[in-house]
């Protein structure tokens, strides 16, 4: 099967993959729209089980990031980049060093930045061979202190935003004394974890990492389950902060929350899924519209902005789903239904 008859290919304008064999890197990266702008999206490394996987997520992936500029009203497109392998176990400064240079063999089309598996440290090398990768520069960090690049507090603080959103439109009430439900305790989930415990929400939690959830039992009190049971416990919020697809046909049966908002990219298998939730009353923050606090951070780094001009539009993510939240209702259609509509519109040619 050709890219063009992937199922998940969908008006990609370009899709390029790298073999190197001296550093051992092999990498997809895929443009899927740069109407508005440049694409912009971040690298992630992952264990993929093979290569048809990994070109899986990266169609999904780039595509979501276009609707994710255009719902965060960014001039930007969509694009992503993924690396096959264990970050934990294979991962080089001499393959990131090839990794800068595959970005920079797309001519500025594409700009990467941090995603899983994926440090500042890793993006400064990729820099050492390309001019296009962000998040390497940092002058804002939301809460006013220094900025080292990472944009995983803005994430995280963009879907404790949307989350609250989400809550208030489902129960008219804040999250103080719900109990909130977070599969993936990484860079962002972590950080997720922390707003949560603040603001007095209970928390259930799960990692594919020990220590993770070890942590958050120590910090926050939270009581752990295995990665299996995460989707059918009962709580209040879901917050899929893992990898995508966990939203499917096996698993949305046993859902018992109320609200799924969450920071992982693509959490619903197929669109259908949408649809699903609405009829079983459950309240779906669209996951491109929640997460795009990271983007909105590399944005305001490469402009004269301000600390609290980027915390500003952050926050406005709030806003978004609850105009999504708004029309879904009125339309009586499924809220990543009415999301993409509101996206499509913005950045079709």
């Amino acid at each position: 099967m050709s890219v063009f008859e992937h199922g998940e290919f969908d008006k990609h304008e370009r899709v390029a993959f790298w073999n190197d064999e001296k550093t051992g890197l092999k990498a997809i990266i895929a443009v899927h729209n740069t109407y508005l702008g440049p694409a912009l999206g971040g690298c992630r490394m992952w264990p993929y089980a093979n290569s048809a996987e990994a070109l899986t997520d990266v169609l999904r992936l780039s595509k979501g990031m276009t609707y994710k500029a255009a719902m965060a009203e960014l001039k930007l497109g969509g694009g992503k980049s993924v690396i096959l392998g264990d970050p934990r176990r294979i991962k080089t400064a001499d393959m990131m060093e090839s990794m800068g240079r595959f970005v920079e063999s797309l001519g500025g089309s594409y700009y990467t930045a941090e995603d899983s598996g994926i440090s500042v440290d890793d993006l400064h090398n990729m820099a050492k061979h390309s001019q296009y990768i962000a998040g390497i520069n940092a002058k804002y960090q939301y809460t006013g202190e220094p900025s080292d690049g990472n944009p995983a507090p803005s994430t995280a603080y963009g879907v404790f935003v949307g989350l609250q959103a989400a809550v208030q439109h489902k129960f008219g009430t804040g999250v103080n004394g719900l109990t909130v439900a977070i599969q993936g305790l990484g860079h962002v989930g972590y950080r997720l974890a922390a707003h949560l415990h603040a603001a007095g929400a209970k928390l259930i939690v799960t990692d594919i990492y020990p220590e993770n959830t070890q942590r958050a039992v120590e910090e926050f009190g939270a009581t752990v389950v295995a990665p299996e049971q995460i989707n059918s416990v009962k709580a209040d919020v879901l917050a899929p902060c893992a990898m995508g697809a966990t939203i499917n046909l096996e698993s949305i049966a046993g859902i018992q929350t109320s609200v799924i908002a969450g920071a992982a990219n693509n959490q619903l298998s197929t669109e259908a899924m949408g649809e699903m939730l609405r009829q079983k009353d459950i309240l779906y923050a669209p996951d491109y519209v929640i997460n795009a606090g990271g983007v909105i951070d590399i944005y305001h780094q490469r402009f004269d902005s301000s600390a609290a001009a980027m915390k500003s539009h952050i926050e406005r993510i709030g806003d978004n789903l609850s105009a999504i939240f708004t029309r879904a209702d009125d339309e009586n259609k499924a809220t990543n239904e009415v999301a993409n509509t509101m996206a499509e519109e913005r950045f079709k040619y």
